[in-house]
């Protein structure tokens, strides 16, 4: 296929790149020219746009035009703009950290225009161009069908499904993020104790041990014993661990409809209270730069971020 990708930062720059690699062609658009010529560099499959209208233009309907944007006005802006200068019958993919009411709205407005909007929870992160991505994809069955061969691509093995109708892929990737928080605040908690025991523990070792048969192995696990392997007491990291705004999207959500959600809830408040500083903290924040590329703060000026340096 030829689809659009609107939005190059690290997730749109390596979608595109792993969608070239799967044999698509992918015109790109990003506010920053630069970015768009430095991406379109790299390969002929990558072919470069000016804006919206032109890179729709450069598609063959029925067209696919992925959205990756930053959530509130500029993804409202993109999706105005896409109905606008697309027709009866294209798709529009909203992949970014949307709020799932936002996607209902964003539906609605498409719908008036017959252009139909998917909303796609994407998770993966840095890691999603090597090993492929897991999509939660939600939106009207025939719009999904057409998007399947992106959604194919992009996915790792059996990491893609269609979860419901439109709202219902950011639903399912807000729930995803907030057992998330619960989880890193779990394995923060249970190495910072194992940090302040006073036992000589070797921190990497135990972690690297428990990846082998324990209950607790996961891919954060992994993680936690590749940064607990190169980074040693974490002196370098912050213990400022931000929030993306999911977490709190899935206690308010839990709170609506009355269901007790207290380990999440308690780990977004436990992130609230990162500007003490803590082993357990700089471990989250470490782990969120290796597995998405999230930038971390550091100890000497703590109010400023700098790249994450996750394993690429």
């Amino acid at each position: 296929m030829r689809i659009g990708m609107v939005g190059l930062g690290r997730m749109g720059g390596n979608m595109t790149r792993r969608l070239v690699g799967a044999g698509h062609e992918v015109v790109v658009f990003d506010h920053d020219a630069a970015v768009v010529a430095a991406l379109a560099a790299e390969d002929p499959a990558i072919r470069p746009a000016g804006g919206l209208a032109a890179l729709v233009d450069e598609l063959a309907e029925p067209r696919v035009v992925w959205v990756m944007v930053p959530a509130g006005a500029p993804t409202t802006e993109t999706v105005h703009g896409l109905v606008a200068a697309l027709s009866p019958g294209d798709v529009v993919v909203n992949g970014g950290n949307c709020r799932w009411t936002d996607a209902l709205a964003y539906s609605a407005l498409a719908a008036e225009a017959g252009v139909a909007h998917v909303d796609a929870g994407v998770s993966g992160g840095v890691w999603g161009l090597a090993h492929g991505y897991c999509l939660m994809v939600g939106g009207d069955e025939a719009a999904c069908r057409l998007a399947a061969p992106v959604f194919t691509a992009l996915a790792t093995e059996g990491g893609y499904a269609r979860v419901g109708g439109p709202g219902s892929g950011h639903f399912t990737k807000m729930v995803h993020n907030g057992i998330e928080y619960a989880l890193l605040q779990a394995y923060a908690e249970g190495f910072a104790l194992l940090h302040d025991s006073g036992l000589d523990v070797d921190l990497a070792d135990i972690a690297e041990l428990w990846r082998h048969g324990s209950v607790v192995r996961s891919w954060l696990l992994d993680l936690v014993a590749t940064v607990l392997a190169e980074g040693g007491d974490l002196s370098s990291v912050a213990a400022y661990v931000e929030d993306s705004g999911e977490g709190r999207w899935t206690v308010e959500a839990a709170v609506e409809r009355a269901v007790a959600v207290p380990a999440i809830a308690a780990s977004l408040f436990a992130r609230f209270a990162s500007r003490r500083d803590s082993f357990g903290d700089r471990l989250i924040a470490a782990l969120r730069a290796a597995f998405g590329g999230h930038a971390v703060r550091s100890p000497a000026d703590p109010g400023a971020e700098r790249d994450g340096k996750g394993p690429a």
